[in-house]
């Protein structure tokens, strides 16, 4: 299985904490560790070459030639 290049971005990773942070005082410290498990499962997920996401809706990215994916969308 190929790897592609993946870079997971301090804004990215700093979301993951706040909505982690927002779910633990919650009262659900559980909830937030599988929260972020799930989250950084889905970014490793995101190395995969078999797999090829959509282009970007966002021009810039669009322009650049960038994949997206979303994470839990139907959530």
């Amino acid at each position: 299985m190929g790897q592609r290049k993946v870079t997971i971005l301090e804004p990215a990773v700093e979301a993951v904490s706040k909505i982690a942070f927002y779910i633990e005082s919650e009262g659900l410290p559980e909830t937030a560790k599988k929260f972020v498990d799930q989250a950084f499962e889905f970014f490793g997920k995101l190395a995969d070459e078999q797999v090829v996401h959509r282009s970007c809706k966002y021009l810039p990215w669009q322009r650049l030639n960038f994949r997206c994916a979303n994470f839990r969308k139907n959530i």
